[in-house]
């Protein structure tokens, strides 16, 4: 939408002392702003028909200098703008909320303060990393026109130098491509050549080996002896198998759904929850196993709206913050026992709670479940070849399916 530009003064504007102000109006979408030229001078110098200076304008040369002078002036501006791409509003012309978001790191700090009022405070800290790796290339804010292709060869280069690995350097150029799209979407500024269809950022993941361990492993975890000297069992140790063998038995379920889970969750010998990365829904029957853990950390009392697990504290965890920092540290902490379990039965791999979730998928898989039934199962909403035939599986077939875990 253009904007207009011209010089007037208000009748509606005549001062006490009878002087009237010049301004430049802006006019865009029926929306007028206005901004004074600088000087005043009596109404009966002023031209209100031809809205400009009388003829018997006293240094009337000067006063016109004003005025061509703040004209040209919003004419570089627009002409500026233009040549950098952006969208000629009145809000950048007039400067107004400071840089208007137009600059990267500006826009960037933006997207992270919406995604952490959202609750998502983990995507919100993987578009912080990618911001301060900006930084740290280009100390100076830059403008979105000069991200091209030669600057995205050149932050891949700045990328491994530091050590980053390809994943970590995808993962960042993921995001830097999603909020280079949303400032194209915002009109933030005019796309002539999105760099991103050359830089395939596709190329930069590579395959991550899976760790999963067998159904004879997972055995030898329950049946593990987690006695310390004297005879006590580690708190501690149990709660971090009770976590891992819980994932296993409720098809994969991640540590982040795991402490969000309420009593609400459980109808009828049921799970019924979303899961927090995609916000599918999913529901399957619980085993025995899972509700033996399930009743272990009963709280007598405890009503629909607490948390199962000893993780979070529904009046203590109230904020999407509050609720990170809490489980990021209990998850350390599990993870840190989990190796301890992983020295006590041998294996010569990581242990964490993510090796459970890939342990129910290879289990099912290899004892012949349909891996579509074990895509539905995991909630992955990003096989999208796989989807369209995936919504046709009935729950008794994922709880079917669940019964080869035992």
């Amino acid at each position: 939408m253009s904007i207009s530009i011209s010089v007037i003064c208000r009748k509606n504007r005549v001062s006490v002392k009878n002087k009237v102000t010049p301004c430049i109006r802006m006019i865009q979408d029926r929306k007028a702003s206005y901004v004074s030229i600088g000087f005043a001078l009596n109404v009966e110098y002023w031209d209100f028909e031809n809205q400009k200076l009388s003829d018997n304008c006293p240094v009337k040369e000067h006063y016109q200098q004003l005025i061509d002078e703040k004209l040209k002036e919003f004419n570089k501006k627009i002409i500026y703008l233009e040549a950098l791409g952006y969208e000629v509003t009145m809000d950048n012309l007039l400067g107004r909320e400071g840089k208007n978001h137009n600059t990267v790191f500006v826009y960037f700090r933006k997207i992270i303060d919406q995604l952490k009022e959202k609750g998502t405070i983990r995507t919100a800290g993987k578009y912080e990393s990618c911001l301060q790796s900006l930084i740290a290339f280009k100390s100076l804010d830059i403008s979105f026109l000069e991200i091209n292709l030669q600057f995205l060869n050149e932050f891949e280069i700045f990328l491994r130098k530091k050590g980053n690995v390809s994943n970590t350097i995808a993962t960042k150029f993921s995001v830097l491509k999603a909020v280079y799209n949303k400032a194209i979407e915002d009109k933030i500024f005019i796309c002539r050549e999105n760099p991103f269809k050359k830089f395939k950022v596709g190329r930069l993941w590579t395959p991550t080996r899976k760790r999963a361990i067998s159904k004879d492993e997972v055995l030898k975890i329950v049946n593990l002896d987690l006695s310390l000297k004297g005879g006590n069992i580690s708190p501690y140790l149990e709660f971090a198998r009770d976590i891992f063998l819980f994932s296993y038995y409720t098809a994969g379920i991640n540590f982040k759904d795991i402490a969000n889970l309420k009593y609400s969750n459980i109808m009828d010998m049921r799970l019924y929850y979303k899961r927090n990365k995609t916000g599918k829904e999913l529901t399957f029957h619980l085993l025995p196993n899972a509700m033996d853990i399930i009743d272990k950390y009963k709280k007598i009392d405890a009503s629909c709206d607490d948390y199962i697990f000893p993780i979070l504290d529904r009046k203590i965890h109230v904020t999407a913050q509050q609720k990170f920092n809490r489980e990021q540290k209990v998850l350390g902490h599990i993870n840190t026992q989990l190796e301890v379990i992983r020295k006590k039965i041998g294996l010569n791999f990581p242990l964490t709670t993510y090796v459970a979730r890939h342990t129910y998928a290879t289990v099912l898989k290899r004892s012949g479940v349909n891996i579509g039934i074990i895509s539905e199962s995991l909630g992955h909403s990003d096989l999208k070849t796989t989807q369209i035939y995936l919504d046709s599986f009935e729950n008794s077939e994922i709880d079917a399916a669940m019964k080869n875990l035992l």
